[in-house]
């Protein structure tokens, strides 16, 4: 390879550019649309695929699969999966406000279920697809681009006379960048282009006397109607959206809350989501109004059902469910799209202006077209017009030419040589004629059956609608007025034959106040056997089967239903638990492992005490570190709402060995691992803060360490296993704190 054949270039400049050619590509080629047309390219390549196709509205229905794999062959080479899904998008009237195609077979429901395979499913476009999509593509109103192999050509922007882009709206994430532009009312879009047609300088204000507002094709109330000037007026901000609801009386007195429109972001699994949701505030006790869910929604609509005890105030429920659930959500909104070769974020009137200038140059291009073809046509009448007065002369210099050559260049240009006619007369009038070279093609094909009276009579006629149509084009082409005329009467004609009632509903409502309802709060024992696994009975339970819950649980406690256990491990943590939290009910039920509802790590820690917090605030704890360092701490400090607190300082290498509620202890004993014990009262314990490390309660040997704590009450002994052999702390004598101990021998 020559030196001169290899190019030196910085690496970072050959990545930023190759991004940047990928970013614009993405951002232009796949995931934004297009102001003028509100496509993306796929949408843009599927639908004109199916026009090249002949799959008209009033045609037999189509395979997907042909649909897809010829979009795919011929103009989108991306993939059969975003093209069918493309197809399947424009099908689903629950995600479109102006469906633009017509599916047939299962294209997916509003609950999430997803389309059948193409293979199964047919298609073919809506009439409104074929009639404001693609209608003027034969009369040269947008440029044709080459497709990605140059063998094809394909439309650069499709002639949508709606604007489609506000109609449909739209949805994409491109590099750096998304758009999400909601669906409105087509027409109410069409009454605001019309205002804006009339007045360019008109303002966002006025143009929402004709938009209220978003129009989601799943019904719903935009319940922040205040805020959508200023969302229209920047292109961007956040619509509050709320299911509507109804009240129905249900049998035996009950009370019936029905869900009969979702929001817009609920659409697919959103509903399965709400339907847990709502099951979950009633196993979490959120509420107990709750007797029944079932969804019976249909093809005829939404109708989710949630029963109602007697007494329950629907009110405060209906707000916790817009608290608590997806049945008030917000939708982002981001009216960005490519204009002029760009991404741009526009307002309501910016867009409007766009999609105003493209019908403009549609319209132009249109008539332009047409007026050329009335004037061609105009030029070939007035041709034929002229030969039937002097049809003789013409008769006469067919049968004496040669050729078809020869007669032509008579037509034309008068030039009779070579040409035999009867009289010196008629050679001199066929040197007069001259006809144009269309109006001679024309004369040389007219059939001799168009010399009939009657025809030339509908000639006659067809010619004078030929001026009227060259005069009310080149009326349209060079009047603004004129333009404007026709491009609203066209859109007063889809208007009439598409638009529809408004489905969602446009309030200003304040935010949602749920006013949660006291809890009753009743006393139960938590039980937490050695495995971890625990749970909450009632006190009447417990008492029931007090012997097997002490024999078969490692901790109990009382708490309460409102409060919180506290569980406090060998590395110095404090982890709380609701009550709430845990499983309440049954004796025999085996509960949960604490490590689900809390941050407790039964790999790295081990527990030491659990506690109710309000049993906290009534005592004091003793800390016992494996290094002898003890302390009494006020149950009061750890008064906290956190998962996990530090519970105590431990220096370097310790941890904790014993922690213990003090409630009537008298003597404390420390055995360390070498087998010395020191018995001593527990008021000589100084109280101390939870910051600190505490103050050695035994001198220990080097390398030896406390491994068992035990607490006298009262006069009676507390028993003692060391080696596995039991004794009574009887037989040791009290001692001071911070001792060596006495060594026992077994």
């Amino acid at each position: 390879m020559r030196d001169d054949s290899i190019i030196q270039t910085e690496y970072s400049e050959v990545m930023e550019q190759s991004y940047i050619d990928y970013a614009m590509s993405v951002i232009i080629a796949r995931a934004l649309p297009d102001v003028r047309d509100g496509l993306k390219p796929v949408q843009r390549r599927v639908l004109y695929d199916m026009r090249e196709l002949g799959i008209k509205y009033d045609a037999p229905y189509r395979k997907s699969a042909r649909i897809v794999g010829d979009t795919m062959g011929k103009y989108h080479p991306h993939g059969d999966s975003s093209i069918y899904e493309a197809l399947v998008v424009m099908a689903q009237d629950f995600k479109k406000g102006m469906v633009l195609v017509d599916g047939h077979g299962n294209f997916g429901s509003i609950e999430g279920d997803g389309a059948a395979a193409m293979r199964y499913t047919e298609a073919r476009l809506c009439k409104i697809t074929q009639q404001a999509f693609l209608e003027d593509l034969d009369k040269d109103v947008v440029d044709f681009i080459p497709n990605f192999d140059e063998t094809e050509k394909e439309p650069a922007v499709l002639p949508v006379k709606i604007p489609n882009i506000l109609v449909n709206g739209a949805e994409g994430i491109a590099v750096g960048m998304a758009t999400s532009i909601p669906p409105h009312n087509l027409g109410e879009v069409i009454d605001a282009a019309k205002a804006y047609m009339r007045d360019e300088n008109i303002s966002t204000r006025k143009l929402m006397k004709y938009i209220q507002g978003p129009d989601f094709p799943t019904g719903g109330i935009v319940c922040n109607a205040d805020e959508l000037e200023e969302i229209y007026e920047t292109g961007s901000g956040k619509l509050r959206l709320r299911g509507k609801v109804e009240i129905e009386k249900g049998k035996g007195g009950h009370t019936n809350v029905v869900i009969t429109e979702i929001p817009y972001t609920m659409i697919g699994s959103g509903i399965g989501k709400f339907l847990q949701d709502v099951a979950s505030l009633a196993e979490t006790k959120k509420t107990n109004d709750i007797v029944d869910i079932t969804n019976q929604s249909s093809k005829d609509g939404i109708r989710i059902v949630i029963e109602l005890k007697k007494d329950a105030d629907v009110e405060n429920f209906v707000n916790l469910l817009y608290k608590k659930t997806k049945l008030e959500d917000t939708f982002g909104v981001n009216m960005l799209a490519v204009a002029d070769g760009r991404p741009e974020t526009m307002g309501l009137k910016q867009i409007l202006a766009h999609v105003t200038t493209f019908q403009y140059e549609l319209s132009r291009r249109k008539y332009t077209t047409l007026l050329a073809k009335e004037k061609e046509r105009r030029e070939i009448q007035e041709g034929l017009i002229k030969a039937t007065s002097v049809i003789d002369l013409i008769i006469e210099i067919l049968r004496g030419s040669k050729d078809r050559a020869m007669a032509k260049k008579c037509l034309t240009e008068g030039d009779t040589t070579g040409i035999m006619f009867k009289s010196r007369e008629s050679k001199i009038m066929a040197q007069q004629l001259l006809f144009t070279e269309r109006q001679a093609n024309a004369i040389l094909e007219m059939r001799l059956y168009k010399l009939i009276g009657l025809e030339i009579e509908a000639l006659l006629k067809e010619h004078d609608e030929t001026m009227a149509n060259i005069y009310r084009y080149e009326d349209i082409l060079s009047s603004h007025e004129s333009m404007t005329t026709v491009i609203m009467e066209e859109l007063d004609r889809y208007k009439k034959e598409f638009s529809r009632p408004r489905r969602s509903s446009i309030e200003q409502l304040e935010q949602t106040v749920y006013v949660e309802k006291p809890q009753e709060e009743i006393e139960l024992y938590f039980l937490m056997d050695k495995f971890g696994y625990a749970r909450c009975i009632d006190t009447a339970t417990f008492e029931r089967n007090k012997d097997a819950a002490l024999a078969e649980n490692k901790y109990i406690c009382m708490c309460k239903n409102t409060g919180r256990i506290c569980v406090f491990t060998d590395i110095g943590q404090l982890h709380t638990i609701k009550v709430s939290d845990l499983p309440f009910g049954k004796f025999r039920d085996k509960g949960i492992p604490i490590d689900n509802v809390s941050q407790y790590d039964a790999s790295k820690e081990q527990v030491l005490c659990v506690t109710s917090k309000s049993e906290l605030n009534l005592y004091r704890l003793i800390f016992v570190s494996g290094m002898a360092n003890m302390k009494i701490v006020d149950g009061g400090e750890f008064d906290v709402n956190k998962k996990t607190v530090a519970a105590t300082k431990l220096a370097d290498g310790d941890s904790l060995v014993s922690v213990a509620v003090l409630k009537e202890f008298k003597d404390v004993i420390l055995q360390s691992q070498s087998g010395f014990f020191l018995k001593f009262e527990v008021s000589e314990i100084p109280e101390k803060k939870k910051g600190a490390v505490g103050v050695r309660g035994m001198k220990l040997e080097k390398d030896d360490m406390i491994e068992s704590v035990y607490y006298t009450i009262g006069t009676d002994p507390a028993p003692i296993t060391y080696k596995d052999k039991n004794f009574d702390s009887d037989r040791l004598r009290l001692a001071k704190r911070d001792g060596k101990g006495t060594k026992i021998r077994i």
